[in-house]
């Protein structure tokens, strides 16, 4: 019991991951034609996100103090957005297997979460600070906020064929989102970039979240080619050409990210000897990849690119295994009761 109300208490906002993580790859697994697996890992993702809502209810309840410190923190804050994606995430997949009412729900949940929060937390975790400057609380953590914007740009531009008198509303809100989150990347790109630049960088301090600089790149990329395919409307018609040619900008620049995010984590680890543990920040790493197989499979079918296409194709493994050697480590640091290393890492 005891060992139950430390866990609650210690929460990371951030563990929403999992079923980010979790979501994305049912997606890409349905992508490459594994109807089996997707159910399975949507299923999976659908459990993750029952229990921790209701450890995070628990939590904001029961430890208030503690809850609303980490959103008050501006190294943990943004974490919070993990809800908004998970939802999107979630949502997203129960659509694709025909689950269109809890899927609507989750849009009405990541909607109103996003807008909610992407007023509340910069306020309350940055801008209504004392101190200066601000770029020295810039990190990874800070594009979890554009992710959350993009997954819902995705799940309305999939519930909008079967949205009938609300399908204008759903483009406009598919339009809106994936605009916002557009120009936020660019808003913390600038920030975390400053704060690499200026301020000293501790090994420790560039932890897995910064992958999430180009898996938020890859769900634009996903989010921009659903809105190419979307029906004519006068906001989507708008937009249409700017998305369609940026997505692929935006393709060759998350490529062009990963062999950096690789070579990062192999100067902490291996040069550095920052020792590979698990934590919930994992699944912010899992994530991005099973992201950037999405985004290749839908760039590469909605623009007739059959490299682009293959190249998602393979990289599912790459996801697939970042997925079962983090899943294994969280089971095993529960098993264990601290954190274990992440399997087949020394």
């Amino acid at each position: 019991m005891l060992r139950s109300r430390l866990s609650v208490q210690n929460l990371s906002p951030g563990y929403f991951a999992l079923v980010m993580a979790t979501g994305i790859l049912s997606l890409a697994s349905s992508q490459r034609g594994w109807g089996s697996l997707s159910v399975v890992l949507l299923t999976l993702s659908a459990l993750a996100y029952a229990v921790l809502l209701v450890a995070s209810l628990r939590r904001a309840l029961a430890h208030r103090e503690a809850f609303a410190t980490d959103l008050r923190d501006p190294r943990t804050a943004f974490q919070a957005f993990t809800f908004v994606a998970a939802s999107g995430v979630l949502g997203s997949g129960l659509a694709l297997h025909g689950r269109l009412v809890p899927s609507a729900v989750l849009l009405a949940v990541a909607a109103v979460s996003w807008l909610v929060l992407g007023y509340a937390l910069p306020w309350a975790a940055v801008l209504g600070r004392a101190q200066r400057p601000l770029t020295a609380a810039a990190n990874g953590t800070w594009f979890i906020w554009v992710v959350g914007a993009q997954s819902v740009a995705i799940l309305a531009s999939t519930l909008e064929p079967h949205g009938g008198t609300a399908g204008h509303a759903l483009s406009l809100l598919a339009v809106f989102t994936w605009s916002v989150g557009l120009v936020l990347y660019v808003a913390v790109a600038f920030m975390v970039v400053l704060r690499l630049m200026i301020h000293p960088l501790e090994p420790r301090e560039l932890d897995p979240p910064y992958w999430v600089s180009m898996g938020a790149i890859a769900i634009t990329i996903v989010a921009g080619a659903r809105l190419v395919q979307m029906d004519s409307t006068p906001t989507v018609d708008a937009v249409r050409g700017l998305a369609s040619g940026l997505t692929v900008v935006l393709w060759a620049f998350a490529t062009w990210l990963i062999p950096a995010l690789f070579a990062v984590g192999l100067w902490r680890h291996a040069l550095r000897r920052v020792p590979l543990t698990y934590t919930p920040a994992l699944w912010s790493m899992v994530f991005p990849l099973g992201m950037y197989s999405v985004a290749c499979m839908t760039l590469g079918r909605a623009d007739s690119l059959p490299l682009v296409e293959r190249i998602g194709e393979l990289w599912i493994w790459v996801g697939l295994l970042a997925w079962g050697a983090t899943a294994a480590a969280m089971v095993a640091s529960w098993a264990t009761g601290r954190r274990r290393r992440v399997p087949g890492t020394r």
